[in-house]
């Protein structure tokens, strides 16, 4: 029987509690019949795929309660994790400020996982105490993507996993794999279309945004000069075997006159 996915990756979900972490997993869709399920070590596990450049990865992600007694069963879960969401609450400075407590924990125990730093609740965004300048700081300052999130509207869920699902294929070498198969977005193909049908030259007059035509011209360039790469190659390939042709006729050519070649 054939896998229903290509990629099985273990995520973690950490952060204090009550800052959303079981409203984060019910917004997933449901990947397996026993999940989500609640363990008596207080530890909840889900399941669930996306779809990244045409594969299905399938996502096992487990939360903690969040309380510091727990702190055992995040030394047990992180060491087989791949990837680590880092939740805190925008409405809830205290759980912004515990992420340095949660961090040291992880990269003690999971140096180098790929990590999401994410912050709950957007739609309180009217009660934010943490601006989103002050978590995209952190989250660059300890090399971590960074996604504002909302459960309630179903925002930024999917793509917070989906970029944490990334960067760990990447950091596995996993990427190259399938990178021949990859699919094209639609920028891409649009592109792909218009410079067919037109040049770089013309672009500009096309009724287009400026910013799109100055990405129309970089793309036709790149294309051109990729091409023109492979004409010149194929162009002296042929210059040469035509010498080497020209080159064997006149030497058969000479041995059958018998004449010497010195």
């Amino acid at each position: 029987m054939a896998k229903e996915y290509d990629y099985l990756l273990k995520v973690l979900l950490v952060g204090d509690s009550d800052v959303g972490k079981q409203e984060i997993l019910s917004g997933l869709d449901d990947g397996s019949t026993e999940s989500p399920f609640c363990s008596g070590s207080g530890t909840a596990h889900k399941t669930t795929t996306i779809l990244l450049d045409g594969k299905r990865v399938k996502l096992q992600i487990w939360d903690t309660s969040g309380q510091g007694r727990f702190c055992t069963i995040i030394r047990s879960y992180s060491r087989g994790a791949q990837g680590i969401i880092l939740v805190y609450d925008i409405t809830n400075k205290w759980s912004f400020d515990g992420l340095n407590r949660w961090l040291k924990e992880v990269e003690e125990h999971a140096p180098g996982v790929p990590k999401v730093l994410v912050g709950n609740r957007l739609h309180l965004a009217f009660k934010r105490q943490v601006a989103a300048k002050q978590a995209e700081l952190y989250a660059s300052r300890n090399k971590m993507a960074c996604f504002e999130i909302s459960p309630l509207c179903d925002f930024n869920i999917r793509e917070s996993f989906c970029e944490l699902a990334r960067m760990a294929l990447h950091r596995n070498g996993m990427e190259r794999i399938w990178r021949s198969n990859k699919v094209l977005s639609l920028q891409e193909l649009c592109c792909r279309s218009i410079c067919r049908r037109t040049n770089v030259y013309t672009i500009d007059s096309l009724p287009l945004p400026p910013s799109v035509k100055s990405y129309l011209r970089s793309y036709a360039l790149t294309s051109s000069q990729c091409l023109n790469t492979v004409l010149n190659n194929s162009a002296s390939i042929a210059k040469n075997l035509k010498c080497k042709t020209a080159t064997s006729y006149h030497l058969k050519h000479n041995m059958r006159n018998g004449c010497v070649i010195s």
